[in-house]
């Protein structure tokens, strides 16, 4: 997974091209420090070179280049927004979501599934893991994730008691 996904096109802004985008990050100021842009919808990517970004609200107005009208705007409704993965700053401790999911959990040496989803729960985060004996929601807890090796794709942990059972 080289793109990441940072927001979502909602519509056109005004009469000049300008794109509102629902930014999906904890961070859409992020959005004013980019040079450029990818805009997916299914497998079709095109790349834009950022003219001008700034917030209102909740919502992040873009300006790219070569969308200069309404109309043009108007074909990028629903489009996702992306960035290349070199363009994510590294965290200072933890990490990101989009590098979890597709990870091998394990539990010692038994293959438990690969992560397929983290859901935002409030208490803490939930790891779905899909395997050989189906769905596991796993808490993403200190006492619970003991290891994870973003490089090598790889999680270990131990389950609470109770967990694989039913």
């Amino acid at each position: 997974m080289d793109k990441v996904l940072i927001g979502e096109v909602l519509r056109p802004q005004g009469l000049n091209g300008e794109l509102r985008i629902y930014p999906l990050t904890n961070d859409p100021e992020r959005f004013l420090k980019l040079q450029d842009v990818i805009l997916r919808r299914g497998e079709t990517d095109q790349h834009f070179k950022i003219i001008k970004a700034r917030l209102q609200m909740e919502f992040v107005l873009l300006t790219v280049e070569g969308v200069n009208s309404v109309d043009q705007a108007e074909k990028y409704r629903g489009w996702e927004v992306r960035i290349d993965r070199s363009d994510v700053p590294p965290l200072q401790e933890g990490w990101y979501y989009f590098e979890l999911e597709g990870m091998q959990v394990y539990e010692g040496d038994c293959l438990l599934g690969t992560l397929s989803q983290v859901l935002e729960t409030g208490a803490n985060d939930v790891y779905v893991v899909k395997g050989p004996k189906g769905e596991l929601c796993v808490p993403a807890l200190k006492s619970v994730v003991q290891r994870v090796d973003v490089p090598n794709r790889r999680m270990d942990v131990i389950l609470p008691p109770g967990l694989l059972e039913g």
